[in-house]
């Protein structure tokens, strides 16, 4: 998770809503994203799928079973289902997303949506003071 809020920082130097992921296997780190959207002018660059994309490149699948995503922001519903989709087995976050939080905040895709065909664990509220706290000044900073 310490890797992930690194990418955060990143995403906040570059302009980018400071959110960043890494996915492990095995102990081992095998995606990163972070935050992209605005500068790749793309709504689906969110820091899980920039992350998962990684990860399926380095391992030449687009399944990553048995993996770890590591996030500092609750996946919204477009990245639980990306997540789903690459049968990612668990899901560890920092801050909860009380807008559009899609692993119990708002929306329960992660985990207890039984009617996927792949259930994926999810726990939250590692690091999320700090996730929380990235997140604050950034949107502070914003509105000044």
């Amino acid at each position: 998770m310490q890797r992930a809020l690194e990418l955060a920082r990143h995403a906040e130097a570059q302009g980018e809503v400071p959110v960043g992921a890494v996915v492990v296997l095995e102990g081992e780190i095998i995606g990163e994203g972070w935050n992209q959207p605005i500068g790749r002018h793309d709504p689906s660059a969110h820091a899980e799928i920039m992350a998962l994309r990684d990860a399926g490149q380095s391992q030449q699948n687009y399944r990553l079973p048995e993996s770890t995503l590591y996030v500092t922001l609750e996946p919204c519903p477009m990245c639980a289902g990306a997540i789903v989709h690459a049968r990612v087995g668990r899901v560890v976050f920092g801050a909860s997303d009380p807008r559009s939080g899609a692993a119990g905040s708002v929306f329960d895709l992660l985990p207890s949506d039984q009617r996927f065909n792949h259930v994926t664990d999810a726990v939250g509220g590692v690091l999320a003071d700090e996730s929380a706290q990235l997140l604050r000044q950034f949107f502070r900073a914003r509105r000044r």
